[in-house]
Parts: structure tokens; C-alpha cells; sequence
């Protein structure tokens, strides 16, 4: 409704001015209403698309999200010690660092609490195990951000296995076989920890809006795609440019459910395997793994932080030392056997939580 015809309509009103007092009191309440409609029509013309409640995310920017993990975008300008230099030359963005309020969205104590917090744990444990307590927080802050962004799932685990069935998954650890490793207790807890502050508002404002990463020892293509903000420990974290990064894009809600997808664990097994045959020892250690520094715990081959392709050739290789010791084929054997679940500390499986303990070797 326009202004203009809000008039219009009020004259048409003005013969019935000279009715009885009782039927004044009817032209006035329909005088009000028309009004009310006028204004509301005005301001819904007039108003940007950010107060809407639209979030400004354009199709193109749409269709160009997978991209960025496969493809091009994906492939590696280079990695080791030139990629740390040229990791450093990258200028910081000169948008500006947005501020979001922390995610609470999650009722503590509710089964949905539970899963959300095992999903995040995971993601802060096998990407950044090793990460200072900042770098973990930050992670953590990446998948929230992910998940109240218009380009993602909203749930937690949505966001954290979102492609883990697919040649290409969001974070390596969920298609590269790391799930079926037992993690180490200390680390487990501290993720943990860090996981459910999270989840109880806890934001981390040195990443702001960020929402992709990568280990500062490799370049990955889509690095130049997006808004550098900050170094945290060796992860190198980004936002998207323009409108898209900004607060006005975070507005999606949690939707309210949280599940951990089945998974293909033969699969899982044989990607853990083939990282553990296929590797070979180089001439100079990379640094920036955030698990273990043994090769049957070290951090995915092709991980670009959060950032998979499976089809690429690229494998980060590492010293392999017990590659012909009595212990790596005790765990190559165990692992070959039949189906395993998940694993978590057995210390830290709490009730409620979907956990299941690997078999040890």
C-alpha cells in the first residue's frame, strides 16, 4: 500500500464525517487502520535489504562456495617453507574487523547440547589438538560462524561433517580416517572444554566473521578469494569479502536439531590406511600438525585447515620412522580388522554423548 493511496482513501472516508456520533467512532477506527497501513507500506519500500532480515548473499557468491574446495581453488600455489613467506606477504584485509555476539542458541543439558558438543570437540580436537588455547577457541568460533551463514548447514554437526560423505569434505579429519584413532585424553579434554564455552557464548573477537582457514605451511588457491584477518598460531584465518562478511550475514538460527551422519567406516579405514602406506619420508619436516606428532596420528596429507580435496595428487610427506618397527604393523593389522566406531577417551565419555570406543591395538 502507498502513501498516495492511503489518501485517496481517507477522502473517499469524508461523506461519512456527518454520520451519528456512534458511527464517527467506526470512520475514525478505519481512518487509523489505513494509516497504520500507509506507514508499514513505506517503510518496507524505503527500508534497506540488511533490516529486512535478508542476508546479503548474492547467487553468484552462492554457486562459488562449493568451488572453493574443489577445483582450482583447491589446488596448492605451493607448500613448505615458501609457503610461510608467501603466507606472510599476503596483506591483512582493510575491511573492517566485524564484531559477533557469542552463539548460545543451544539449551545446556538437552540431548541436542550433548551431540553439538561431541561434533565441536572434534573439530577443535583433530584440527587444532596442538593449537594454542586462542587458536583452538578460534576454530571453534569458524564452524559457529559456519553455522549462522546463509552458505552453510545450521547445525553444528551439519557445519563440522558437512561433505564427509562426498570426494570432498569441509574438515579432512571427517573423510581422512582420523575419527577411527583414539584420541589422546589431555587434548581431548582441553577441546572439550574450550567446545562448550563455546556453545555457552564464549566468542573469540581477534576472527571476527571468519570463517575459513588453512596451516600457514601450505597456500592454498582460494587463500587469494577472500578477506585475510589474523595468524593464530599456524592458522591463517579469512572471511568472506564484502556484504557476505559482515554482521548482517549471520543471521541464521540454529535449526533445532543435532545429529552425527552415518558414516562409511570401511572407507574411513581404508583413507586412514592408504595415508599410512602412501606416505614417505622427506628430506625437511613441515611444521604445523595439530595432533600427534607420530605418522599414525599426524594431521591429514592434503588438510589445507578445514579445506579437503581427495582428488588432488599433493601429500604433505613427513619423517616416517617406525614405518618398519613391530608397533606400526601391530597397528596396521588391528586396523585392517573389522568395522570400528568412532573413538573417544574412554575417561571422557560422558552419558548422553553419541560415543563409541574404538578397539585398541
Amino acid at each position: 500500500m502507498t502513501y498516495a493511496r492511503s489518501l485517496r482513501d481517507t477522502a473517499a472516508l469524508r461523506p461519512l464525517a456527518a454520520a451519528p456520533r456512534g458511527s464517527q467512532k467506526i470512520v475514525m477506527a478505519l481512518l487509523v487502520l489505513l494509516l497504520a497501513g500507509a506507514a508499514a507500506g513505506w517503510l518496507q519500500y524505503s527500508a534497506p535489504a540488511d533490516d529486512r532480515g535478508e542476508a546479503p548473499v548474492s547467487e553468484t557468491l552462492r554457486l562459488q562456495i562449493p568451488t572453493m574446495s574443489t577445483g582450482e581453488h583447491q589446488n596448492l600455489v605451493v607448500a613448505g617453507e615458501t609457503a610461510q613467506a608467501r603466507n606472510a606477504a599476503i596483506p591483512v584485509t582493510n575491511e573492517a574487523l566485524v564484531a559477533l555476539a557469542g552463539f548460545k542458541d543451544i539449551p545446556a543439558g538437552s540431548a541436542q547440547h550433548a551431540t553439538a558438543l561431541k561434533c565441536l570437540t572434534q573439530a577443535i580436537y583433530y584440527e587444532a589438538a596442538n593449537e594454542p588455547e586462542l587458536g583452538k577457541r578460534a576454530v571453534a568460533q569458524v564452524v559457529l560462524n559456519r553455522l549462522r551463514h546463509p552458505a552453510y548447514p545450521n547445525s553444528v554437526c551439519g557445519v563440522v561433517y558437512e561433505g564427509a560423505s562426498a570426494p570432498v569434505c569441509q574438515f579432512s579429519f571427517t573423510c581422512d580416517g582420523a575419527l577411527l584413532r583414539t584420541p589422546m585424553a589431555r587434548q581431548w579434554r582441553e577441546s572439550e572444554r574450550v567446545a562448550r564455552e563455546a556453545l555457552a557464548g564464549a566468542s573469540v573477537p581477534e576472527v571476527g566473521s571468519a570463517t575459513h582457514y588453512h596451516a600457514d605451511y601450505v597456500l592454498p588457491r582460494w587463500a587469494f578469494t577472500l578477506g585475510k584477518i589474523e595468524k593464530i598460531g599456524t592458522h591463517i584465518f579469512y572471511r568472506f569479502p564484502g556484504r557476505a562478511g559482515t554482521a548482517a550475514a549471520f543471521r541464521d538460527r540454529w535449526n533445532g536439531s543435532e545429529r552425527i551422519p552415518a558414516l562409511d567406516l570401511a572407507r574411513l579405514r581404508q583413507a586412514m590406511l592408504g595415508e599410512l602406506e602412501g606416505a614417505a619420508p622427506d628430506q625437511a619436516y613441515v611444521p604445523g600438525l595439530t595432533v600427534a606428532p607420530d605418522v599414525k596420528d599426524r594431521h591429514a596429507a592434503a588438510d589445507v585447515g578445514g579445506r579437503l580435496d581427495t582428488t588432488t595428487s599433493w601429500r604433505l610427506t613427513l619423517p616416517d620412522p617406525v614405518q618398519l618397527s613391530r608397533s606400526y604393523h601391530k597397528a596396521v593389522s588391528v586396523q585392517a580388522g573389522p568395522a570400528a566406531e568412532i573413538a573417544v577417551p574412554a575417561a571422557d565419555n560422558e552419558a548422553g554423548a553419541p560415543a563409541a570406543q574404538e578397539h585398541k591395538p
